[in-house]
């Protein structure tokens, strides 16, 4: 019997990352700067960027990738930032790019989710697939 291959349209990281860095996550210059180089690191191509201040300190932020998207919404007062990553396609390296952003993020903690979307079951009928994970940073880096 030959074994059913499952083909999937894209991967979704969302990403709760604590213990980020206030005086990162409150500039809306240095949320861009992750979320463009984060899109770099990726491999994928930036098709608009948006980042806004909200009050009190926070800071929203999506860049539309020709993959899908990135976005992030960050309290700095909790010192906590919520990621979003959607690609589809083969191109792009997303995971490479979540933990360059908590990194960037200065983040001591993240619980990452990862839901593989869009899976083929034949007749065009699509399910997903959840894997869940935590990683520790130390001075701004992943432990290994």
């Amino acid at each position: 019997m030959a074994k059913k291959i499952h083909r999937s349209i894209g991967h979704h990281y969302i990403v709760e990352a604590s213990g980020c860095d206030p005086k990162i996550i409150s500039s809306v210059e240095k949320v861009q700067q992750v979320l463009v180089k984060t899109a770099e690191i990726a491999g994928a191509q930036v098709w608009s960027i948006s980042v806004n201040r909200f009050p009190p300190k926070g800071v929203s932020g999506v860049i539309v990738i020709s993959e899908s998207h990135i976005s992030t919404h960050t309290w700095p007062e909790y010192g906590y930032a919520a990621l979003d990553f959607y690609t589809c396609g083969s191109e792009v390296d997303p995971e490479k790019a979540v933990f360059y952003a908590v990194e960037a993020f200065g983040a001591s903690t993240s619980h990452i989710t990862e839901i593989t979307r869009g899976i083929e079951d034949g007749d065009k009928i699509f399910y997903h697939s959840l894997i869940t994970w935590e990683e520790d940073f130390e001075n701004g880096k992943r432990k290994k």
